[in-house]
């Protein structure tokens, strides 16, 4: 099984190094600042195998200069998005499947558009890198897509196997289990959730990763075709909502809003 340490960075990034058995070269992903990856891999003794880029936001890429002086490696990322992250030397797009000699595992892409219409998601092993578009109980902001585009992209990640679990961006799981327990007051699960991760977060434990299993009990922005979630939806808006992609823009502009 792979080993991911998740390396807090910036104001509420993760940072996720990703190593197999006892091999010194490791996976970095989005590294979004430079230092507390060259802290960890100077403290550990490791060497960086190969970068892994899900979009192309700052807060996710902004290291990646300085990592590669001094860690020279191969960069994968969207293939969409090269010209805005020009580092990518192997570009991928939703279907595509690499081999990562450093952890001697096949990666598959998936396509996520919705936050940046290039983003994308890679998955191996059980372990999913969502970067910005699945969180722990939420997903990212739309900014360059459309709800639709959201939601299909949701709708991909959602068909995973249940043990699968998700590394996303950001430390944002107390902030979307409140909005979660807005949607549906009632649901035991999400209830049980807040009681495990506001223990982690008291220890000062990363909230993440959760399984898709979870997932699909907890996160609004999977549960689109939930009764409870869809009537939620409707007293939002002030009508009927029953198609997924508006169920989904419902919530998500509800979630932006408050």
């Amino acid at each position: 099984m792979l080993k991911v340490n998740a390396l807090p960075a910036l104001s509420d990034n993760y940072i996720w190094i990703v190593s197999a058995g006892d091999s010194q070269r490791v996976a970095v992903v989005d590294p979004g600042e430079a230092d507390p990856v060259l802290e960890y891999l100077s403290e550990h003794g490791l060497e960086v195998g190969a970068y892994l880029i899900t979009h192309h936001h700052g807060d996710h890429v902004g290291g990646l200069n300085r990592l590669l002086s001094d860690y020279p490696a191969p960069v994968y990322g969207p293939r969409d998005e090269v010209d805005r992250v020009p580092q990518i030397d192997h570009a991928l797009g939703g279907g595509d499947r690499f081999h990562l000699d450093c952890l001697d595992r096949e990666f598959d892409v998936i396509d996520v558009p919705g936050h940046t219409l290039g983003h994308i998601a890679m998955v191996t092993d059980g372990v999913l890198l969502s970067g910005d578009a699945l969180f722990r109980a939420g997903c990212g902001r739309v900014f360059e897509g459309t709800h639709a585009q959201m939601q299909a992209s949701l709708a991909r990640l959602r068909e995973l196997p249940d043990e699968t679990r998700i590394y996303g961006g950001h430390e944002y799981t107390q902030k979307n289990l409140a909005f979660a327990q807005a949607v549906e007051p009632d649901n035991p699960a999400i209830n049980q959730a807040i009681a495990e991760v506001d223990a982690l977060r008291a220890d000062g434990r990363p909230s993440l990763p959760g399984t898709l299993a979870e997932e699909r009990r907890i996160n609004p922005f999977l549960r689109w075709d939930v009764a409870e979630t869809c009537a939620a939806a409707s007293r939002r808006a002030g009508y009927e909502v029953s198609d997924p992609a508006d169920v989904f823009g419902v919530l998500r502009d509800w979630k932006d809003a408050s």
